[in-house]
């Protein structure tokens, strides 16, 4: 009932711990602080927050518009939802060095087990988009030491994302990737992989976790977890595939009311009222109900 009972502190040491097991961790992407709900439901390791999704949720293109404000409360709302670890998506980190740090103070305070800092110019592009820059070396890893400086808790995972290997090619985002941990990333993002092999070349520069983004339309093959795990991927993210599966099944349903005069058509492959209300934990909040207005005073004056 209400939220986690979950501590993030608990969360991160937890994230930190299955990291270590060398296991493939699989982080669907949260498009709401319901769809949170099922992601823990269904077995999942955590819980990803994508830049793009809550831009888009925003009605916003993903170029760096929305704000630190509204990425720390969509990462409260859903981090406090669930007992899973978020990773979220923290752009460029909102400004200079002291930003950066100033937005992990906010990311932490609203409970994610870990964020991600890119190396893309301002305003930033999506990373499977061509057009893409990045900024000098000397920039990408000052944002990255203010992230390790500035974090309190040190099981927060500071994560380097650098978009350089769709602008200066696979040696460029290795070297990168190396400078990136020596300034104090906890995991390292490269972004818009070519092929396994590529996945597999930053896997054997670098001696901490690496995460692989298996978004839909993009520049990588959407790989198997299997596929991924035997190149040594940690972690997978699938940013904005419930997103796109729900409003691809909103715009038939519209679709279906336009073209019949009635929903009843699309009424078959909606989530049932019973469900929600299960998924929801309806019945605890019921009992919680009882449990307050249904007692005694008896013997009190």
């Amino acid at each position: 009932m209400l939220y986690s009972t979950l501590t993030a502190a608990v969360k991160r040491q937890n994230l930190r711990d299955a990291l270590a097991t060398g296991e493939l961790l699989r982080f669907p992407g949260a498009f709401t602080p319901l769809s949170t709900r099922l992601i823990q439901e269904k077995g999942f390791e955590g819980v990803y927050i994508s830049g793009a999704v809550l831009a888009a949720e925003l009605g916003l293109p993903d170029i760096g518009l929305t704000t630190l404000t509204e990425v720390a409360q969509r990462a409260l709302q859903i981090s406090r939802m669930t007992d899973l670890p978020t990773l979220i998506d923290a752009d460029t980190g909102f400004g200079e060095p002291m930003n950066v740090a100033r937005t992990v103070h906010e990311l932490e305070d609203a409970g994610v087990a870990g964020l991600h800092i890119e190396d893309q110019v301002n305003p930033k592009r999506c990373g499977h988009l061509d057009g893409k820059q990045v900024v000098d070396e000397d920039a990408a890893l000052k944002r990255i030491r203010a992230a390790a400086q500035a974090r309190r808790d040190p099981n927060l995972l500071i994560m380097a994302r650098t978009d350089i290997r769709g602008v200066e090619g696979l040696d460029s985002a290795v070297d990168r990737a190396k400078k990136l941990v020596d300034a104090g990333a906890d995991a390292i993002f490269p972004e818009a992989m070519k092929d396994l092999g590529e996945f597999e070349a930053i896997r054997n520069a670098v001696d901490v976790p690496i995460l692989a983004n298996m978004t839909e339309f993009g520049k990588s093959e959407l790989f198997t977890t299997q596929q991924l795990a035997d190149v040594g991927v940690n972690i997978v993210i699938y940013p904005v595939t419930l997103l796109r599966s729900a409003m691809g099944e909103a715009e038939r349903t519209l679709d279906t009311i336009l073209a019949d005069g009635t929903q009843q058509g699309a009424v078959a492959g909606m989530q049932t009222r019973a469900r929600l209300y299960e998924l929801l934990d309806y019945e605890s909040y019921n009992a919680f109900d009882s449990g307050v207005f249904n007692f005694s005073q008896e013997g009190h004056s």
